[in-house]
């Protein structure tokens, strides 16, 4: 394994004009690879062909800052537009931009200009919220199902306490098999939540 990182060169090399926030390959396929940018953008790529997208999803307001497959025909994207978006890629086109393939957007995080992390499972969506929050989403309901609050810790005490000056939730991951997901926040706090 460690010998593909001393290639001198590279398997295939993936141009575009515009900044990536964020890479993503399915772990359902082996030639998918999906990528979010600064330019508003989600593009797809088959690796056996790499000369031009199979897809560009296109109706996020900001940076796509997190995909994440699904399953093997959907994808989840985070944007600092303070919006998830659910993409249906079989409703995508082969030819410009295919902004029909949302099925969904998903509100009621706060995300403006952080990353806030992105994590999915059996069709489950957690994301962290610019409100120190922690968020849940189910694949087709566009509100969360349900969140959690961090405290912050007061340095003197110990203890935590709910003014949380400005910190978020900045990353997040589902357990596999299992209904554990993890957070943790800009301060430090980790917490292994439940969902029930």
């Amino acid at each position: 394994m460690f010998g593909l990182i001393a290639q001198r060169n590279s398997t295939g090399t993936i141009w575009t004009p515009a900044n990536i926030c964020c890479v993503q390959f399915s772990s359902l396929s082996s030639h998918l690879l999906a990528f979010g940018s600064a330019d508003y953008k989600i593009s797809c790529y088959d690796l056996r062909h790499t000369r031009i997208p199979w897809c560009t999803l296109t109706g996020h307001g900001k940076a796509v800052s997190y995909v994440k497959f699904l399953d093997s025909d959907t994808l989840i994207s985070a944007s600092i537009d303070n919006t998830l978006k659910l993409w249906d890629l079989k409703k995508t086109s082969l030819e410009g931009l295919s902004p029909n393939a949302c099925s969904l957007t998903f509100c009621g995080h706060t995300n403006e200009k952080n990353f806030v992390g992105l994590s999915v499972l059996d069709g489950y969506i957690a994301c962290g919220s610019e409100t120190n929050e922690v968020y849940a989403y189910y694949r087709s309901l566009p509100m969360p199902i349900t969140s959690h609050t961090f405290g912050s810790i007061d340095p003197i005490s110990g203890y935590e306490v709910s003014d949380s000056k400005g910190q978020f939730v900045s990353s997040v991951c589902w357990r596999r098999k299992s209904n554990m997901v993890v957070a943790a926040n800009s301060s430090g706090s980790i917490k292994i939540l439940h969902l029930i």
